[in-house]
């Protein structure tokens, strides 16, 4: 479906989150590094929500809270110590960390601030051991030129990462987090909602994304750019949707969001056209166990054998809604279950318009139709759970459903991988952030800010006219150098490896992007290693067609070398003695031909020679022993 991005009144606002590449965490002096082994530390808490100042609790906080899970901490004594643990006070601020994002502030035309402040924002749901993120502002109002047009810029702020979810156990009432990540210094920047189309929104992205990327100095790879996005229209609502990990799926996401307030919007004037009202929608629950009790659908079958409940619920007018696609694979009925999940801890829930199926019949239909008072124009929504859930989850169900008839209700969401959206939490509300205590204020000099304006880095746009000029490339490959996470690795390896700057930025532009289509987990080769590589190919023990085929094994076979690559490959490079008796035999082989062409049978040769040997042999010592031999 074609949209009018201008004529439905979209508007985006985008908050960039990018690890920075410096020696330590944000308030501890422990590396920023992740762990792979088993933890060596475990702890386990439960968090819960605290009043404000203002004796207020934030609605996230307490929505988290609600699901009463414990937290289970694994901790590796090489990357966490008794700060991430909450068991020491905070260390004075990390002043690289600072430095860096003032730099990014600077080259986006930020205003710094006189003093930093720390503040602790409320997070509940288990990914920080204090139970709030500490964030800081380092400037202001500033403005970066995306085409032809200025997008204010309204923070540059910096926070320590959180801690990552590693599963669950107990039935889900448990969480693993490990707290290797928590405290990486993260930069987040802020745009005005100035964003007026799904593209515009990824292009600015882009923008902000190579911006950073030019200060050198932040982290690359799946995990360490997380993009939220805040989606509006004037008829529907503001949603913050978190995590969107790819820059290309930008775009997708917010078409999607869009799509899903429209249809949203449409159902909601269909309801009040039926002249359905959030009060006709009544929280009258009807145990419907009886119906089921010789039922064929295996949820229902198994809730009822172990004396659990199965009740129902009747939404009136909403017959035919339920089952109203709003964005790809997803309905109004999903919206329902995903509140049902989260505030009644069930697997999900069925509604009447996708029945019959699951293994319930017409009849039974039919028979829970009447049981709940349900007439043609009505869905009716059930759930088998235990006693306590079954009820939360409908009324879940229920309150989800009155939304629908006054509006689009707003909300977080988080992003999956083909760009669709599910429910997270409500919209954090005002007593969410308070003064950090522990950390003095932190002064920006004006001698500080002058020092760094002094010495900000290289602009894309002079850096790619010096890429073509000083090295030779194409505007084509140069361009997608300066646009690559891989920019300023780039020199590095030319500098390590002698290697042509067309082989080696041909590898990090296009090469790996094909790898990564392929499925390559390109991101465990660490940049050391990519070096290697090229360093190998530069002193001639590994051939440049073999390049990709070393770090795909390197990929897969994390903590390897190029060398153990090469041996488990069969890479080992051919001398002169080794390729003798290869080129004897082709020619041989070809006698004929080259009898009749002599010296210009050499391209056929070199073409078969090099199909044999490709990979294990450089192309330039093949040639040479080729032409001595035709001679």
């Amino acid at each position: 479906m074609a949209v009018d991005y201008a004529k439905v009144g979209l508007k985006v606002g985008l908050e960039i989150h990018q690890q920075l590449n410096v020696n330590s965490k944000l308030f501890c002096s422990c590396p920023p590094e992740l762990f792979k082994e088993e933890p060596e530390i475990t702890f386990l808490r439960r968090l819960r929500p605290t009043q404000s100042e203002l004796g207020q609790i934030d609605p996230a906080a307490f929505f988290e809270f609600q699901k009463g899970v414990k937290i289970l901490y694994e901790a590796s004594r090489k990357s966490s110590c008794l700060v991430e643990m909450d068991e020491e006070p905070p260390h004075p601020i990390n002043l690289d960390a600072v430095e860096v994002v003032l730099t990014a502030s600077l080259m986006m035309n930020m205003q710094p601030v006189d003093e930093v402040h720390v503040m602790r924002k409320t997070v509940i749901d288990g990914s920080n051991t204090t139970g709030f993120q500490r964030t800081c502002i380092i400037a202001l109002d500033g403005w970066i030129k995306v085409g032809d047009k200025t997008i204010p810029m309204q923070a540059a702020s910096l926070e320590e990462d959180a801690a990552r979810k590693t599963g669950t156990q107990d039935e889900g009432k448990t969480i693993r987090y490990r707290i290797d990540r928590l405290g990486i210094p993260l930069i987040e920047v802020a745009t005005a909602p100035v964003i007026y189309s799904p593209m515009e929104a990824q292009e600015v992205a882009f923008a902000i994304g190579r911006i950073l990327r030019d200060t050198g100095k932040v982290m690359r790879g799946l995990g360490t750019i997380r993009q939220d996005l805040n989606v509006s229209l004037p008829n529907g609502a503001l949603i913050e949707i978190k995590g969107v990990q790819e820059l290309e799926l930008i775009s997708t996401v917010v078409e999607y969001e869009v799509q899903r307030q429209l249809g949203l919007i449409s159902i909601k004037e269909e309801l009040a056209k039926k002249g359905i009202t959030a009060e006709a929608l009544k929280l009258d629950f009807v145990d419907v166990a009886s119906v089921f009790k010789e039922t064929k659908c295996k949820v229902i079958r198994k809730a009822i054998d172990k004396n659990q409940k199965a009740m129902a619920v009747k939404l009136a007018g909403f017959a035919g809604m339920l089952g109203r696609e709003l964005m790809p694979n997803f309905r109004l009925g999903t919206e329902l279950s995903d509140r049902a999940k989260f505030w009644g801890r069930v697997g999900g829930i069925f509604h009447t318009d996708e029945m019959p199926n699951y293994g319930i019949t017409i009849e039974e239909v039919e028979a829970l139709r009447k049981a709940v008072g349900a007439g043609e124009d009505d869905a009716v929504v059930f759930v088998a759970d235990t006693a306590e859930n079954v009820l939360d989850a409908l009324r879940a169900v229920v309150e989800r459903a009155q939304e629908a008839v006054n509006c689009v209700p707003a909300e977080t969401r988080t992003a999956k991988d083909d760009g669709t959206t599910r429910y997270m939490r409500p919209r954090p509300g005002a007593a969410r952030m308070y003064p950090e205590t522990d950390i003095p204020p932190q002064m920006i000099t004006d001698e500080l800010v002058e020092n760094v304006r002094s010495n900000l880095p290289e602009p894309a746009e002079k850096k790619l006219a010096r890429l073509i000029k000083q090295y030779g490339l194409n505007e084509k490959l140069a361009k997608q150098l300066v646009d690559s996470e891989y920019n300023s690795l780039f020199e590095e390896t030319l500098k390590e490896s002698g290697v042509a700057a067309s082989t080696v930025s041909a590898f990090l532009t296009e090469t790996l992007k094909a790898l990564k289509r392929e499925g390559v987990q390109v991101d465990n080769v660490a940049d050391d290693q990519i070096k290697s590589i090229f360093k190998a190919v530069g002193l001639g023990e590994l051939a440049k067609e073999a390049i990709a085929d070393v770090f795909s094994w390197l990929s897969k076979n994390e903590g390897k070398s190029v060398q153990d690559a090469v041996d488990a490959l069969g890479l080992k490079m051919f001398t002169e003695a080794d390729l003798a008796p290869i080129i004897e035999r082709i020619i041989a082989a070809n006698k004929a031909s080259v009898d009749k062409l002599g010296k210009n049978a050499f391209g056929m040769l070199m073409g078969a020679v090099m199909k044999e040997v490709r990979g294990k042999a450089n192309p330039e010592l093949v040639g040479k022993l080729l032409r001595e031999r035709l001679k």
